[in-house]
């Protein structure tokens, strides 16, 4: 098979298996004397743990074990950070159960261990648990002056940061036009099609762990569990099942983790857990929730001179795996793909009685880029400069290229925007939505009143972030090809994308080639799947290995044929008029394998893509009810493997960045009390939401950071969906004065703003 199988429109090979009904998700898991297990999470937001009595629930008919901190035979480590961490997080980490107090409503308190999850739910009703309530602190500000939620560290600010380049202070000092506003992204809940849920199993004796149900980063979690159970590497195992969706909140280390391998290390059993509905909503890695203040100065042509921003994140009750990504990316992406040479932004974690926070697709992006095209697009009305034409001044060009953006993130130095046209792929945006009839007509009124708008964003986005990744190929005795990938599956096409990648480089039909991934037996190291790294470091690690295994083919040749390696060659599967199934089966007759490993280390150059969206809307200026008509994206993917991939991925982002534009939002009211935990009160995008979605993928500028030259395709899609959509209900409402400043845009928030502060 040719090298242009790279960038053809291979339909997923997943797909018969799932859509035939033979996947496999957690709650589809059996093992010989599974048993369930139950959590009773804590009703308070704040309180301490005065006692907890287990005898009821333990005499419950079907229970066989029930325990809580206590009951434990030495505490348990705290779940570590594991992006963006700090030392100063060291004294807000969470407690897999909770010993002497809770700090949100939904914290593990006890676990039951019954032979079905009815029985194990029913016990908990009998767990009296005796509290002592404490003042909650339900926002950043509120406990500023009360008492701290982690005593130890006597604090409710984790951590306060400045960063920046260039003299913002002098910059806004001088400018002729300024202007400052506050934004805000409400708290949002990632909420996949299926919840958390695992499936765990001590050895006899304690001397081995095998998990089902992992996603994600199965090798950096099998590293920390077994370091928490006091067991070799080697010794605990990871099993990737199907999973019904990842968004950033599936396969982070919870509390759950670890409680479901005790629960079978006391009962000697196999035990599984699920979350429901309500308890995915209550106790998963919530999202978002960040301000900003920002201040713009411009030159009266709106040239951006200068860039002011002070963030404030509200993570909840602990530091999580991955809680501090939002705010500190927020904070490196605020300028965005503008040549903005002064910036100065302080951000500050702070702690407050909520569910702890992760990561949702674009963390960090989706918030930023609302903040900032929502401001130039205030300064551009306030300028009477069109939205598209101020974009166009400020936006890098090519001769700016590489653009270092200078230590954004403390400690992360070196960065750089690296190749692109950011101004061609907005004018290609332009032309596709037709932008000048727009631009004659910024706003009209439809036949049922509804006034039109269209809202522009330009985003810049980065991809393969983190550790090496790593790659296995075999051909086996029927010359058919077996990649393993250290990099796991959440429904982004993985297995497909790889086999591309395998069959192009080794000239061979897709369909003999096997890909395996996601389970800590397969390979000895693996970085998994986040940050939109899958394509470009899986698949160039793939690509190192079957290099490696060309090769390897050659030297089993120039064996089995007595002749030089040099006077042979690797071409379509055939070295020597030998098939792979003959140099696997001579290899084989040998004691060998016919097999070789690679790896990929992209040694911190990431692969950066960039593009625009545009959002069409109607408002229902009575009801402030709003629908999206149309949405288009363009996005610089250097290179697409596959453009049915690449597409679904667009296309899913959207939709997900519009209901983070105008229905996600988690709600707690001033006693830390979740009040929407349900999805009838939890609102998500459904079919009847999504627009017409046009997605252009550019392939002008392939990453230098990679062979392939691939930059990631996972998050474009939504992080500027926000400021898009904003932008254009401002524009529909022009007449009313409305300049939305929070997301969701629910009808409530589309009110006449105060004046701005100039």
């Amino acid at each position: 098979m040719p090298q242009s199988v790279i960038g053809r429109p291979v339909r997923r090979l997943e797909d018969p298996r799932l859509l035939r009904g033979r996947a496999s998700f957690i709650d589809d898991f059996r093992l010989p004397g599974m048993v369930s297990m139950a959590i009773l999470r804590s009703p308070f937001a704040h309180a301490r743990i005065e006692a907890v009595d287990l005898a009821a629930a333990r005499a419950a008919p079907g229970v066989i074990d029930a325990f809580s901190a206590a009951d434990l035979e030495r505490p348990l480590p705290e779940i570590p950070v594991r992006l963006a961490a700090m030392p100063e997080f060291a004294g807000f980490l969470q407690p897999p159960i909770a010993s002497g107090k809770v700090r949100f409503a939904g914290e593990p308190v006890a676990v039951v261990v019954a032979s079905d999850r009815y029985r194990a739910e029913d016990a908990l009703e009998r767990i009296p648990v005796d509290y002592t309530p404490l003042p909650a602190v339900a926002a950043p500000g509120d406990g500023a002056s009360g008492p701290p939620i982690h005593e130890r560290a006597g604090r409710n600010a984790a951590v306060r940061y400045s960063v920046g380049r260039g003299d913002a202070d002098r910059a806004l000092a001088r400018a002729p036009y300024r202007r400052r506003e506050s934004f805000r992204i409400r708290r949002q809940a990632p909420s996949p099609m299926e919840t958390r849920g695992l499936a765990a199993a001590f050895a006899p004796g304690g001397s081995g762990l095998r998990l089902w149900g992992a996603a994600k980063i199965a090798h950096y979690n099998r590293g920390v569990l077994a370091e928490a159970f006091g067991l070799p590497p080697e010794a605990v195992e990871l099993i990737e099942l199907d999973v019904g969706g990842g968004f950033g909140v599936r396969g982070e280390l919870y509390p759950e983790d670890y409680l479901a391998p005790i629960a079978s290390r006391r009962t000697g059993r196999p035990v599984k857990w699920i979350e429901d509905r309500r308890e995915h909503l209550m106790a998963a890695n919530q999202a978002r929730d960040l301000t900003c203040a920002l201040e713009i100065a411009a030159d009266e042509e709106g040239r951006i001179l200068g860039l002011r921003g002070e963030i404030v994140a509200d993570v909840g009750a602990y530091m999580r795996t991955n809680g501090a990504v939002a705010p500190t990316r927020a904070g490196q992406f605020l300028p965005g793909p503008y040549a903005i040479e002064n910036y100065a932004c302080t951000v500050t974690v702070a702690l407050t009685n909520k569910t702890p926070t992760g990561t949702y697709r674009g963390p960090g992006r989706f918030e930023a880029n609302f903040f900032r095209e929502r401001m130039i697009d205030l300064m551009a009305g306030d300028l009477g400069i069109d939205p598209a034409e101020v974009r166009l001044r400020n936006l890098l060009r090519p001769d700016a290229l590489p653009w270092p953006i200078g230590e954004l993130i403390p400690g992360d130095t070196g960065t750089a925007y690296a190749e692109g046209d950011y101004p061609a792929a907005f004018r290609t945006l332009l032309e596709t939505v037709d932008y000048p009839a727009w631009r004659g007509r910024p706003s009209w009124t439809d036949a049922a009143g509804r006034r039109h708008g269209l809202g522009l964003a330009c985003f810049v986005e980065s991809s393969a972030a983190g550790l090496p990744e790593h790659a296995r190929v075999a051909a086996g005795a029927d010359g058919g090809i077996e990649v393993r990938v250290g990099s796991s599956a959440l429904g982004q096409g993985l297995a497909t994308g790889m086999a591309q990648i395998a069959a192009a480089e080794l000239g061979v039909p897709i369909e003999t080639v096997a890909v395996r991934h996601g389970t800590t037996s397969l390979l000895a190291r693996g970085s998994g799947t986040y940050h939109s790294r899958s394509t470009v470091m899986g698949g160039n690690a793939v690509a190192a290995a079957l290099a490696s295994f060309r090769r390897r083919c050659v030297e089993v040749a120039a064996l089995r044929l007595n002749t030089p390696a040099a006077a042979l060659d690797y071409r379509d599967g055939r070295v020597g008029g030998l098939d792979l199934a003959a140099l696997a089966g001579f290899a084989a007759a040998r004691g060998e394998a016919l097999e070789s490993e690679g790896s990929f280390d992209n040694r911190g150059r990431l692969a950066w893509g960039f593009g625009a969206h545009a959002a069409h809307v109607a408002v229902d200026a009575e009801t402030g009810e709003v629908a999206v008509e149309g949405y288009w994206v363009v996005e610089e993917l250097g290179r697409v493997l596959n453009p049915l991939l690449a597409e679904g991925q667009t296309r899913g982002g959207v939709v997900q960045g519009i209901g983070g534009a105008l229905f996600d939002r988690v709600v707690h009211d001033a006693d830390g009390q979740l009040l929407t935990g349900t999805l009838a009160d939890y609102l998500l995008p459904t079919a009847a939401d999504a627009p017409r979605i046009v997605s252009t993928a550019l392939e002008t500028h392939p990453a230098r950071s990679n062979p392939l030259g691939f930059k990631g395709a996972g998050e474009g899609g939504l992080v500027a969906a926000g400021g898009a959509v904003a932008n254009a209900v401002a524009r529909a409402l022009a007449e009313f004065g409305v300049e939305p400043v929070e997301t969701p845009l629910a009808p409530g928030t589309l009110a006449r703003p105060p004046p701005a502060t100039r």
